[in-house]
């Protein structure tokens, strides 16, 4: 009985030292610039943001998210103890070990955009081995492609983000670059880019997978007290009903390439 009631109060500790590290608290993100997912420019932080915040809201704390670099975001977000965790993170094996992954944020499709002047055309990805390709450094893009870029199979120039490597395209400092639809479109939407530099790119959608984004919460006892207050509170979200609701107030969700 002794063992039972000592096993009882450790976990009755343990309960409540997770629900006070969560419940009420402050929570501090890291991020880069990645609209519409997420983004300091758009409501609520984008919808990524949006939705993180709206299920930290749930469970009585205030999330608020901070934007530096990407490799900047990575520094910050799973190391740095006034942090807890980033966002929005594509699942990788190595980053298993990093992280405590929440529940999905996002879903996102990697796109291979190039000029309609100058197509690349490929049905496998082995296929793109003579072309030259855009990356973000630090940017997962999928086992596959990441496979073949470390065995030397595909070749690749990384840049900061994905609107210096549009930049780059439209200069054909390469032929294609990988960037995610949604992102794709939102960009070339906006402001930075004309009519006629948006006309010029087209993409093909049949290389990569669906992915989601998750928060990568601090690989900690606290993180991991996070992450489970957070999955628990987003179970009742309808994260695609969500997503489209935003994107239809955005009206980002739209067609600007094809």
């Amino acid at each position: 009985m002794r063992v039972v009631q000592v096993i009882g109060w450790g976990l009755g500790l343990l309960l409540g030292w997770q629900g006070s590290a969560v419940a009420g608290s402050a929570v501090r993100l890291a991020s880069d610039e990645w609209p519409p997912f997420v983004s300091a420019s758009l409501p609520e932080n984008g919808v990524a943001g949006a939705f993180s915040l709206a299920v930290f809201a749930r469970i009585g704390s205030t999330a608020s998210i901070d934007f530096y670099p990407w490799k900047r975001t990575l520094e910050v977000g799973m190391n740095d103890p006034r942090y807890a965790g980033l966002l929005a993170v594509w699942r990788t094996p190595q980053r298993e070990t990093q992280c405590h992954f929440s529940t999905p944020i996002g879903s996102t499709v990697n796109v291979l955009a190039y000029l309609k002047e100058a197509p690349v055309v490929a049905s496998t990805m082995r296929e793109l081995r003579g072309a030259s390709i855009g990356t973000v450094a630090g940017y997962s893009n999928g086992e596959e492609f990441d496979g073949l870029v470390r065995r030397g199979v595909l070749h690749v120039q990384e840049s900061v983000n994905d609107e210096t490597n549009l930049r780059k395209l439209l200069s054909k400092r390469f032929d294609a670059m990988v960037v995610e639809k949604r992102v794709l479109r939102h960009l070339l939407a906006g402001p930075h880019f004309t009519r006629a530099e948006r006309e010029r790119i087209t993409f093909s959608d049949n290389l990569f997978h669906e992915r989601t984004v998750h928060i990568c919460f601090q690989r900690t006892a606290a993180g991991q007290a996070q992450q489970r207050a957070f999955n628990e509170a987003a179970r009742d979200i309808d994260l695609p009903k969500f997503e489209r609701d935003y994107l239809r107030r955005l009206d980002t969700d739209r067609p600007t390439v094809n």
